[in-house]
């Protein structure tokens, strides 16, 4: 398989690596020069390419920034015209669309569920129009341990709002709100939030920002938290009990429990 890579960061590296075993010599391309040069350093027989290049290739691999993937897929399609193209930027609906209008060939979303350095981990995929080369793909995803599963662009982008957006916004929000804590203060509870903290704020502001502005899910975190803080205590235990439905937690009807985390 000939293989291109379109975007060097961190995810675009990540499937050059990945994918690396069943292709030839990956090439990779990206806005910044420089940026190409030492991915393709880190690859294995990688090469860089120009972003206007009018080669051919078996599959090209779309990890650009979410803001710009259906552009991409316009531009590149035409790179894939009898082979595959299939993106890893996170949301699926607008790019499986444009690819639907532009590729020629195969074409699939896939979204790691993950960061590449906390990998293996579960991948979402939508097979638009899969063949072959989209298998091949899969394949390989498997091959390293990754859990690939099926799924609609619609169901994936709709829990995006939740896992992503919604989850971020609650955790940058109790970091925010907590400051810094000294340690040996820490609850069962307290201490995964803040190490959730520090796995958020290693990664780059502007991803986050792209999630965010991609995904509704904020508004609806900070809505549940001004019901909290607002709630007396009937309506706090209200809430208390829908929480614990939503997230599949045995009624609790017990008096006296004792104050803290458990």
């Amino acid at each position: 398989m000939k293989l291109l890579v379109v975007g060097a960061g961190e995810m675009g590296r990540w499937a050059a690596r990945t994918l690396r075993p069943v292709s030839e010599r990956v090439a990779l391309a990206d806005t910044n020069p420089q940026t190409a040069m030492d991915a393709a350093e880190d690859v294995v027989d990688g090469r860089v390419v120009p972003l206007d290049t009018d080669e051919s290739f078996d599959c090209v691999v779309l990890a650009v920034p979410i803001p710009v993937v259906a552009d991409a897929v316009a531009k590149y399609a035409a790179n894939a015209a009898d082979g595959a193209i299939v993106d890893v930027s996170g949301v699926m609906t607008e790019p499986l669309a444009a690819m639907d209008e532009h590729a020629a060939g195969e074409y699939a979303s896939f979204h790691p569920l993950f960061a590449p350095p906390r990998g293996p981990g579960r991948i979402a995929y939508v097979p638009g129009e899969a063949g072959p080369l989209v298998e091949r793909v899969r394949e390989r995803l498997r091959e390293v341990d990754n859990e690939v599963f099926e799924t609609t662009a619609g169901d994936h982008d709709d829990a995006m709002e939740k896992v992503q957006t919604g989850a971020h916004t609650a955790v940058l929000a109790y970091a925010l709100a907590a400051g810094d804590v000294d340690e040996r203060f820490h609850t069962p509870v307290s201490e995964p939030l803040a190490e959730l903290a520090r796995t958020v704020t290693e990664g780059e502001p502007r991803v986050y920002a792209d999630i965010r502005e991609t995904f509704a899910g904020a508004d609806a975190v900070a809505e549940a938290a001004r019901a909290l803080s607002a709630a007396d205590r009937d309506e706090f235990e209200t809430l208390f009990g829908r929480a614990g439905d939503a997230v599949g937690t045995e009624s609790r009807t017990g008096e006296g429990d004792p104050p803290g985390d458990e």
